[in-house]
Formats: structure tokens, C-alpha cells, sequence
């Protein structure tokens, strides 16, 4: 009887797009986190994977090219405890969200770099955008995803830059179209944009 009591609440749950975690809280089934640089995103984020209850994965996407990103990867690090299982992927997120079960929950840190990272190797972005949608649409796994707002400051200088920054726009918009709940970050507090917090 218990059993097909928690079958009924599983599917309804997911109806909701919604995660029972038992003993915790119920969370967003995907979650989209947007702020400014050192706006507190990505510790909020971490947050929220963190109260989940599921096994953890987090997929980095930075690349280390200088002494100061490494500072900053350092720093993300040691806010992770051992219960973290970390996924260095730059480019390719499809493979390892593909790989996910319903018992895991996934932060993919950040959809910047990962943004970046195929506009400094000449991809085509559109494509790249594309598959990472689907790829988030087929994942069973809940996710969270961070990004930053770049569109709030002054025109840049250059075209790459410009190219850039409507590439973002473009994503974050999209994310955010896939997402059940979308919250930007300010200042370390979340200010829920789309859907609820628990």
C-alpha cells in the first residue's frame, strides 16, 4: 500500500515538474540562475543542489588560461564538499547530461564560459545552443544552470564582444524558456523572475 502511495506522489510530482526529496524540501525540476559577475549565483546555486538530497554532479565549464581564473576555480572548489562529483566539460555538456539518472541532481557552472569557450573556437553557436537544449529537455536528471547577464552594461568596442553579448541575450533567453523556475541574483539574494522557491 505504502508502495503504490509513493508511486501516486512520484507522478504527480512530475506532473508538477517538480522533485520530492524525502526529509528535504521539494525543488524546481530545472532551475535557471542568472546574475552579474560575483553577484552570489553560483554559492545560491550551489545552495540549492546542496538541500536536494540527490548525488551531485557539477559540470565546470571554465578554462584555466591564467593564474587569475585558477584563483577563481580554486575558490569554487573549496566550496564543494566530497559529496560533489565534477565533470570538467568546456564544450561537450550533452554527453555528460546524458549519462544522468532521476536519483542525481546536475549544476552546470557556467553557461558563460561554456558560451565563450565555443566562440573562441569558431563554433557555429546556434548549433551549439541547440544541442545543449535538447540535450537539457532529455536529461532525467533535474538541473540547475547558472549564466551571467551581460546586456545591462555599455555597448563594447569591438565585434567579437558584440557578438558575444547578443549570443548570451540569446541563451539566457532560452534557458530561461526551458526552465520551470528562473532567478536572478543580486547581491547574494534571489529574486524569483518565473515559477516559485520552495
Amino acid at each position: 500500500m505504502a508502495w503504490l502511495v509513493m508511486r501516486r506522489w512520484e507522478r504527480y510530482a512530475e506532473l508538477c515538474h517538480l522533485v520530492q526529496i524525502f526529509g528535504e524540501k521539494m525543488l524546481p525540476r530545472n532551475t535557471f540562475a542568472l546574475g552579474g559577475a560575483a553577484s552570489g549565483k553560483s554559492q545560491w546555486a550551489e545552495a540549492q543542489a546542496n538541500s536536494s538530497g540527490l548525488r551531485k554532479t557539477y559540470l565546470a565549464t571554465g578554462r584555466i588560461w591564467d593564474r587569475e581564473v585558477q584563483e577563481r576555480v580554486n575558490i569554487h572548489r573549496a566550496r564543494r564538499d566530497a559529496g560533489w562529483q565534477t565533470v570538467e566539460c568546456p564544450l561537450n555538456l550533452e554527453e555528460p547530461l546524458s549519462r544522468l539518472t532521476t536519483g542525481e541532481i546536475v549544476l552546470i557552472d557556467c553557461a558563460t564560459m561554456w558560451l565563450s569557450n565555443h566562440l573562441m573556437d569558431g563554433n557555429d553557436l546556434g548549433q551549439a545552443q541547440s544541442e545543449l537544449l535538447l540535450a537539457l529537455r532529455e536529461c532525467a536528471a533535474p538541473w540547475i544552470i547558472v549564466s551571467n547577464e551581460v546586456g545591462q552594461g555599455i555597448v563594447p568596442d569591438n565585434a567579437m564582444a558584440r557578438q558575444f553579448r547578443e549570443a548570451q541575450g540569446r541563451l539566457n533567453i532560452a534557458l530561461a524558456g526551458e526552465a520551470d523556475t528562473v532567478v536572478q541574483v543580486i547581491a547574494g539574494l534571489p529574486q524569483v523572475l518565473k515559477g516559485q522557491l520552495p
